[in-house]
């Protein structure tokens, strides 16, 4: 199946200001499971797109603004094809035992996936953690799982538009927060236990995507040795599914944010920003007819048809 996310960001002014570069992480991350079949970004005003990889091989875009606006849009149009979900191997569904041993090949890379991203807060993640981590611990996968829900169970989601996200101290103590606040939980919650963890950010095909009026999402992944990166959404309670668009990995959630970028003008001439999602399904291309075949015959029925003649039959 094919999917087409139209991502429309937009920033207006009081007066007109100047635009510094801004960062796009919009293009969704290729792998055996998806596939960019086409990708348009277009910014009001006009602006020069080029394209880079990061550190964690996200497709970072930057665009240089050569005139001043009242207005500030980017539009992403990208289409993308999913394949079936791929099963895993009966290896990968055996236990992980706990705590984790990376192989060591891998270390230097998992140890920046181990480092709490806020680490003045981690007496209070640490905290929340040991009440709410199995008391037997001899499974990562399911302790991850458990830390999962508790975040789904126990934070009240709200939407906010606000740049950032709250701290993991902060999200506690609230008690509420958006997707990317209950992602930077689990993240850290999981790293203070020793296991891997990277911040995940794209969009999720859901009723309000369809709709047009949904944002982006996040979600955390979970390095388990042997088995690889698997999917959380807090937001949800679940593992991910094929409905999770990547656009960006990263071991901090500040790494992969949508769009962001910086102006010339007073503070106060800043008037409003809104964000809007529209995923739309789209059959696949049916497949191209073959050539009907031509009938030719064989040189041996040819050769008697001639004989056949001669001999006046």
């Amino acid at each position: 199946m094919k999917l087409r996310i139209v991502h429309e960001t937009r920033y207006t002014y009081t007066r007109k200001v100047r635009f510094g570069p801004h960062r796009l992480v919009l293009r969704p991350r290729e792998g055996h499971d998806l596939r960019v079949e086409s990708m348009q970004v277009q910014a009001v005003p006009a602006a020069t797109l080029t394209w880079t990889r990061d550190v964690f091989g996200n497709s970072i875009g930057t665009l240089d603004f050569e005139k001043p606006g009242k207005e500030l849009r980017v539009v992403s149009n990208v289409l993308v094809t999913r394949t079936p979900p791929y099963s895993h191997r009966t290896h990968d569904t055996e236990p992980t035992p706990w705590p984790p041993v990376y192989d060591p090949l891998e270390i230097a890379v998992v140890a920046a996936y181990q480092q709490p991203s806020y680490p003045s807060d981690g007496a209070a993640v640490s905290h929340w953690v040991r009440d709410r981590s199995p008391k037997h611990r001899d499974d990562v996968e399911l302790i991850v799982r458990g830390l999962n829900r508790a975040v789904h169970d126990q934070i009240r989601y709200v939407r906010r538009e606000e740049k950032g996200v709250l701290t993991p101290a902060q999200t506690i103590k609230k008690g509420v927060g958006s997707c990317r606040d209950f992602a930077t939980l689990l993240l850290d919650a999981a790293r203070s236990l020793g296991i891997a963890a990277r911040f995940a950010s794209g969009y999720l095909e859901c009723s309000a995507a369809e709709a047009g009026y949904a944002s982006t999402h996040a979600w955390t992944e979970i390095y388990l040795p042997g088995h690889g990166w698997r999917g959380f959404d807090p937001t949800l309670g679940t593992e991910t599914t094929p409905a999770h668009v990547a656009t960006g990995l990263s071991n901090h959630p500040r790494g992969v944010m949508p769009v962001t970028g910086s102006y010339y003008g007073p503070a106060s001439s800043f008037q409003a920003m809104s964000v809007s999602v529209k995923l739309t399904s789209e059959p696949l291309d049916p497949p191209a007819p073959l050539a009907p075949a031509v009938a030719t015959p064989s040189p041996h029925r040819r050769s008697t048809a001639a004989s056949a003649k001669k001999s006046g039959r």
